[in-house]
């Protein structure tokens, strides 16, 4: 153990009742493995014991460990997670700085309460979030008593800035390019994409923040003649309706609802175009993926990130939220050659997502606080 670690007093308590497959959670398991390493003591709190493969096995992991609260509601969780949150602070009298991934209103009140400091990672813009007046206000006051708020992307800051008045520091992804270089080379088998066929993909949980039901519809202009093939990777509350979309309007030979995929790469690599559909994000880590594995990406410019990692529309192209006919149009238009540079200038700038550059962005942070 380093002397900077034995100097360490406090612990660092990170904060997510229920880990969920999205992009918020690569960047958990990235974060933490990362600060254990470099750290003296960290503790999860979590509900979601189901994942602790994901950590390095001697993080210590905190909550509940019954089957029947993996199924449970977010807030049922909150209010169990919170029930720990207050016995670890109690337990370590009060030596813990809280590091809240998930639940940040009802953190920062705990942390409030104790008198301890409490660093919030943002995870989509306020654009998602409740339009509800009061709520809002709520949101305001409890976000200005955290010590530190982090978020992901230069126009998330610029957005919490001004629907809020908070200064936020803003930090990008750390993106393991070994990892997804790993993942990616896996075989697979799958027919459905073909030399002959136009091959699109998109990733994400279905449910109505992704807006799936765009990309269908906007599937239903694509020229015919392109011979296009659309996979779905994700599951969630939206499956039902988008399937019933896909058999009413017969494109079933066409399109195919994978369901979810611990491992989407190899299926990314095998696709002409990546679409986003997103109605709002933070900074959505499956762009940069798909980057990386060189794909021409088409994107919604939704708040927040799809701009910012599309450099403006240099390196990837982008349609309004929910206009599915420029959606269309867009892929009617793919040239794989006339989209080379863009994904060539995609390729070039994702420095900025550097792992260990960003990673030890967080750990400056945490450590004024430790």
């Amino acid at each position: 153990m380093t002397a900077s670690k034995l100097s360490m007093k406090k612990k660092l308590l990170i904060f997510i009742p229920s880990i969920e497959d999205g992009g918020v959670e690569k960047n958990l398991y990235i974060l933490a493995n990362f600060l254990y390493q470099k750290l003296n003591t960290l503790q999860i709190i979590s509900t979601s014991y189901d994942k602790t493969n994901f950590f390095n096995k001697n993080i210590n992991f905190i909550g509940p460990k019954f089957n029947f609260l993996l199924k449970k509601g977010r807030y049922i969780k909150y209010i169990i997670c919170l029930i720990y949150l207050i016995k670890q602070i109690i337990i370590n009298k009060r030596q813990v700085v809280i590091f809240s991934f998930q639940a940040n209103i009802f953190a920062v009140l705990i942390s409030k309460i104790f008198f301890i400091k409490i660093i919030s990672r943002s995870n989509s813009s306020p654009s998602g979030w409740s339009q509800n007046i009061i709520k809002q206000k709520i949101f305001k006051f409890l976000l200005k008593k955290a010590d530190t708020i982090i978020v992901n992307s230069k126009s998330f800051k610029n957005e919490f800035k001004k629907k809020f008045g908070i200064n936020t520091i803003f930090i990008y992804n750390p993106f393991n390019d070994f990892f997804i270089k790993k993942k990616a080379k896996k075989k697979v088998s799958f027919n459905f994409f073909t030399k002959k066929s136009l091959n699109i993909i998109s990733v994400g949980r279905l449910t109505d923040q992704k807006d799936h039901i765009t990309l269908l519809r906007a599937f239903k202009f694509i020229n015919k003649r392109l011979n296009p093939k659309l996979v779905i990777i994700g599951k969630g509350i939206e499956y039902n309706k988008l399937k019933i979309f896909i058999e009413n309007n017969k494109i079933n030979d066409s399109v195919k609802l994978f369901g979810y995929c611990p491992n989407p790469y190899p299926y990314i690599k095998l696709a002409n175009i990546f679409v986003l559909t997103s109605k709002f994000e933070g900074l959505p880590n499956v762009l940069i993926e798909s980057q990386f594995l060189k794909k021409y990406i088409i994107s919604s410019n939704c708040p927040t990130g799809p701009k910012e990692i599309l450099l403006n529309g240099k390196a990837g192209d982008l349609f309004p939220v929910g206009n599915f006919k420029k959606l269309a149009k867009l892929v009617n238009n793919f040239n794989k050659s006339k989209t080379l540079e863009k994904i060539q200038i995609g390729f070039k700038n994702l420095s900025r997502f550097n792992y260990k550059i960003n990673c030890d962005k967080y750990l400056n942070v945490i450590n004024k606080y430790l």
